[in-house]
């Protein structure tokens, strides 16, 4: 479900990309050595071979209709397809709305007509199979006779990820876009040039799209992305390149890593690097002892892309604004300096205003140092009997018994539910102790439900919708 965007009741803004040149693509992303390898989608394309590839599809895209001013959204897999027709539509001077390509029939239809593309690009073959990192398809562009004109000045429109509710619709534009790859280009431990990312994220959500897509075409990394999404896969990934390799995901993929019995040789891993969640404790630490380097983490949103960074573990909980963020706390809410608000056609005063974009997630900032440290979800405080629990408490908790594998809290109004992700032959009374051990009676969940796994959003992280746990626990029971 969508919310806070109809493109037929906004006012007219100035064409898309009027805050940037025009020819931004080609002299952030596409510039560089002809024969210089950029992408590995089970083969090396150079960038000769891509600015080719984006230039045929700047030509079927103008043949559909797409121009200046124009929208299109695309649904497409991982692959060089979704590569070169996002490029291309960028560099017709078109707005972009990414579909996440694991959506449903009805899902899409929904987001397009709320979206109203004038172009909608798919796929002409299905998708690999779920376990493939990326797709080798044939974009087919179907002019739309009900799509509308950008009415904003945004080159991209994003869908969040609908992990707590319904997700927003978020646009940015192409400054936006060159203001978090400078402040990717400062960061002295982020992949550059002459440097692989082995990329686990999606690209259709901004941490894989701006920190792994783009980030790898603006500073000359070469990325990768794995044929198989399995422990196995991603360290072949890193094992076949001789250039010193970064690691980019969701905890649930450190996670998977730290899992591993047998590793292979890996003398150019130089760290991972995860965003998405707040990490387990103890998997920072067992990750380092598995991998012997760091396991960096990142707090980022949609709306505003890279916020803060420990790339190097050194300061784990807290992390370190990147260059040119502005911070603050109200009543215990993370806010942003944000000159406009990302929320197209949304005028809501509890998301942004006054120049601050309202995060909803609790933190504590270092007045001394600057330093952030996020605690979890705004929401995540509830009331028991008259007395403040916060299930971010409660969720470590859980996670840090051996009995545990993941686990989401939830408060329904009247009590706290926890979804456990256990082994099969768990032993429920031994997590009713350990929790009477380390938590308060007010503290403790009502209720704990066993899963063989917790649902996830297409980005990868733990849902935390209560009806959908509900409707998965009740679905694992028939």
């Amino acid at each position: 479900m969508l919310t806070g965007f109809s493109p037929s009741a906004l006012p007219h803004f100035p064409p898309p990309h009027a805050d940037a040149p025009q020819d931004w693509v080609d002299r952030s992303l596409l510039a560089g050595p002809g024969g210089e390898e950029c992408l590995h989608f089970g083969a090396p394309l150079d960038r000769d071979a891509l600015r080719a590839l984006v230039e045929e599809q700047s030509l079927r895209l103008a043949a559909a209709g797409l121009g200046s001013g124009g929208t299109a959204a695309l649904r497409l897999p991982p692959s060089v397809a979704f590569v070169t027709v996002l490029l291309a539509c960028w560099r017709l001077g078109a707005q972009v709305s990414l579909l996440d390509h694991r959506l449903t029939d009805h899902e899409v239809d929904a987001a397009v007509a709320r979206l109203a593309p004038q172009v909608l690009v798919g796929s002409a073959h299905r998708s690999a199979a779920a376990l493939r990192g990326f797709s080798e398809v044939e974009p087919v562009a179907v002019p739309r006779s009900d799509g509308l004109p950008a009415r904003t000045g945004h080159a991209l429109i994003q869908l969040s990820s609908g992990s707590t509710g319904p997700a927003k619709v978020i646009a940015r534009t192409a400054s936006d876009l060159l203001r978090e790859l400078d402040c990717y280009r400062r960061l002295v431990d982020f992949p550059g040039e002459g440097e692989q990312v082995v990329l686990l994220s999606s690209v259709v959500h901004v941490l894989g799209l701006v920190g792994g897509l783009l980030n790898g075409l603006h500073s000359r990394a070469a990325l990768t992305v794995p044929e198989r999404m399995t422990a196995a896969g991603i360290l072949a990934a890193v094992a076949a390149s001789d250039r010193p390799t970064t690691i980019v995901g969701v905890p649930f993929h450190a996670e998977m890593l730290a899992g591993v019995a047998a590793l292979p040789a890996l003398p150019n891993l130089r760290r991972m690097v995860v965003a998405g969640e707040l990490l387990r404790p103890g998997l920072p630490a067992l990750f380092t002892e598995r991998y012997g380097v760091p396991l960096g983490t990142m707090y980022g949103m949609t709306e505003t892309g890279v916020i803060a960074t420990d790339l190097d573990g050194t300061l784990h909980p807290a992390k370190r604004p990147v260059h040119g963020m502005e911070l603050r706390l109200v009543k215990g809410e993370l806010q942003l300096g944000a000159a406009s608000s990302p929320y197209p056609g949304l005028d809501d005063p509890s998301r942004w205003s006054d120049g601050w974009l309202h995060t909803r997630d609790a933190a504590e900032l270092d007045g001394d140092t600057g330093l952030i440290t996020v605690l979890g979800r705004l929401d995540s405080q509830v009331s028991i009997g008259g007395l403040k629990v916060d299930l971010t408490e409660v969720e470590q908790t859980l996670t840090a018994l051996p009995e545990i594998h993941e686990a989401v809290v939830v408060f329904d109004g009247e009590a706290i539910e926890a979804y456990l992700a256990t082994e099969a032959e768990a032993d429920l009374s031994l997590v009713r102790d350990g929790l009477a051990r380390r938590l308060a009676a007010y503290k403790r969940p009502r209720r704990l439900v066993l899963l063989p796994r917790l649902p996830r959003t297409a980005t990868g992280k733990l849902l935390r919708d209560p009806a959908a746990l509900r409707d998965t626990a009740a679905a694992a029971t028939r």
